[in-house]
Formats: C-alpha cells, structure tokens, sequence
C-alpha cells in the first residue's frame, strides 16, 4: 500500500499579497525587520509563501488596524506562539484601548467645534464666515474679547 504525501501548497509573494491585502513592499519590510520570517526560496531565488505566513500577515494587518506598534505586534506574536497567559496578552492590549479611547473623545471634541461652527454659518459673506473664524481660532463674538 502506497502512502500519500502531501506538501503545503506554496505560492509567491504577488498572490500573498493579493491574499492578505498587504502591498508587496510591505511585506519584504516585515522580512527585513523579521516580523514575517523569511520564506525559503527556489533555486531561481523566488520567495514562496504557505498557509501560515498567510496566517501571520492577517495578524500584522489587523493588529496593525487595531494600532498596535510593530514592537507590540512582535510581542503579541511571541505571546501567541509561547503559550503565554491571556494576561499578558491583556497587558498589551489595554494602552491600545485606552489610546482609541482618547481618540474618540478627541474626535468627539472636534466634531462639536465643526457643528458649532457649521451650524452658526449664514451662507452669505465670508468676512463673517464663523468656520473660517475658527480656523484661525478667532472668537466670532467680539463682545467675548
């Protein structure tokens, strides 16, 4: 009885980044800086890529959407492959939580000073144009001053 041998399916860095949504230069960045190990290469010294440095790249670009650092993103990966606690995990995670946090409540901030400005706006001479007023962080009351 013959056994099957099966190989991992192997395929180059164009159809990786077609894969993941990753611009190709972006992926040799992530080899140069050994976020993404190099994969082994043929004779003619074409990379060809498997089913885990797909896997691997999904990561990077979502841990990357979500605002981890390239240093937080290595040390999740350690973390995921050395069986580490959910707590460290957590302990990295929780700045990057409390970062878009602030984010949001700065935007938050931003959006009412548009609205302010936008609703105040009469559509007619931009000498008295309240948006442009807070742009240049002029106060559009002159009693204020």
């Amino acid at each position: 009885m013959a056994v099957a041998i099966f190989q991992t399916q192997r395929f180059p860095i164009g159809r990786l980044s077609a894969s993941s949504g990753v611009n190709i230069e972006t992926i040799r960045y992530y080899e140069r800086i050994k976020l993404l190990m190099p994969p082994p290469r043929t004779q003619g010294g074409r990379r060809l890529y498997g089913e885990d440095d797909l896997r691997a790249l999904a990561f990077i670009r979502r841990s990357r959407e979500l605002g981890f650092s390239l240093e937080e993103i290595r040390a999740l990966m350690r973390l995921a492959t050395n069986g580490a606690s959910c707590r460290q995990v957590r302990d990295i995670a929780v700045p990057r939580l409390e970062d878009i946090r602030a984010k949001l409540r700065d935007l938050k901030k931003m959006e009412r000073a548009l609205d302010a400005a936008v609703s105040a706006c009469s559509g007619k001479d931009v000498s008295e144009c309240p948006i442009l007023d807070a742009l240049v962080g002029a106060d559009p009351d002159p009693r204020a001053i």
